[in-house]
């Protein structure tokens, strides 16, 4: 298999490990070589609930017995659909009421930057150093890395950049800006928090311009920092939030949500402001519900403080200068980056996976289900030590 993968499917870098993958359960994957493999990836912070697990399994195939694709979005009610933003709905804060269910977190970046433009009639959008959301053309216009962007300019214009946590450029948010967006927690950065109330002086920046507040939950919302979205934690409410990885527990979706005053500028002038074929995917909602269901019913965001704090206690090592992140979206640094990629290297060869930031390579990654046990938590912390001491 890893010989057609090379010769058929297109890569995202030279050196693809090319993994063989037989089968995926619980907190971990198993490879074709018969050895199983703890995986602290997650996916990339997708398998919130772990591989293959039951309830999203058996919403999958329900749903399946009943009909896939019937109709492009918007047109035609269908029970998980509407269960699904029902269930978001009722569990997100005011104003936040009506979601536009889509394919992925690029897809819904993109779907927020228009409705920001159309609500507002403005056409800057102000976005922050070093951030990322994603590699389609808007997504990438408004991710803050010129490394990655460079090839493909022209972006979209009129998108200005500042520094995170940085106040005094706050005063460059005015009247002529659509919207601000920002990843609540930066993520390929080495999950940075905001500090010293950076977020509330910001939503405060923007109500008085009249700007929108974007904010991209993709990658710690879903319940990963121990709250449904990770601005809970800050005290205030996004005018737009943007979700996906994690929100399907293994599936590919995308959403963006905010309220009917502000949604409802899509229906018209011009009718279909946005418009997707396969967003709400009946089969997508369900694993998506029963994601999310499960989220808020198990008691998962209450383990999650207990859990980060176990992997902090254990993760003490000379060669780990220091951990970044909140809840189960951890980066170590390590300090180099050819390092990290080595060290990634050799726990995968003792049955860990690991992985790592996608600007700041010297920091490892650790995004585990929210589902690990502690008994998993120390296994994986015992390999990498084990490859610190040795590498």
């Amino acid at each position: 298999m890893q010989k057609e993968f090379f010769a058929y499917q297109a890569q995202t870098t030279q050196f693809a490990a090319g993994f063989e993958v037989a089968k995926a359960q619980g907190s971990y994957i198993y490879g074709t070589d018969g050895k199983k493999y703890l995986d602290f990836v997650a996916g990339v912070s997708a398998n919130t609930l772990g591989h293959s697990h039951p309830k999203i399994i058996s919403a999958i195939k329900e749903q399946a017995d009943k009909y896939l694709h019937v109709m492009v979005y918007g047109e035609y009610a269908q029970e998980m659909p509407v269960k699904l933003c029902q269930l978001l709905a009722e569990n997100t804060r005011q104003p936040l009421e009506v979601t536009y269910l889509v394919n992925s977190g690029a897809e819904a970046i993109d779907g927020a930057l228009k409705l920001a433009k159309r609500y507002t009639g403005r056409e800057e959008i102000i976005s922050f150093k070093n951030s990322y959301h994603g590699n389609t053309h808007g997504a990438l216009s408004v991710s803050g890395n010129e490394y990655h962007k460079n090839a493909f300019r022209p972006l979209l214009p009129l998108v200005n950049f500042i520094e995170f946590n940085g106040e005094e450029d706050l005063q460059k948010i005015t009247e002529k800006t659509a919207a601000v967006i920002m990843e609540t927690i930066q993520g390929a950065a080495g999950f940075v928090l905001p500090d010293n109330s950076y977020i509330q002086k910001l939503k405060k920046r923007c109500e008085d311009t009249g700007a929108l507040l974007i904010l991209d939950e993709i990658q710690p919302g879903f319940g990963r920092t121990g709250k449904l979205f990770a601005f809970e934690h800050y005290g205030i409410v996004p005018d737009i939030l943007v979700m996906g990885k994690g929100m399907g527990g293994g599936v590919p979706v995308g959403a963006f949500m905010s309220s009917r005053k502000i949604m409802e500028t899509l229906s018209h002038s011009p009718k279909l402001g946005h418009i997707t074929t396969f967003g709400g995917n009946p089969l997508i909602a369900a694993a998506s519900h029963a994601t999310l269901k499960e989220v808020l019913s198990s008691g998962l965001m209450n383990e999650i403080s207990k859990k980060e704090q176990l992997f902090r206690e254990l993760l003490v090592h000379p060669k780990i200068k220091k951990i970044n992140g909140k809840g189960l979206m951890l980066a170590v640094d390590l300090g180099s980056p050819d390092y990290t990629l080595q060290v990634a290297k050799d726990c995968m060869d003792k049955g860990l996976i690991v992985f790592w930031q996608l600007y700041r390579n010297e920091y490892l990654r650790i995004s585990p289900p929210l589902t690990i046990s502690e008994e998993e938590i120390r296994e994986g912390c015992r390999i990498l030590l084990d490859v610190l001491n040795f590498d």
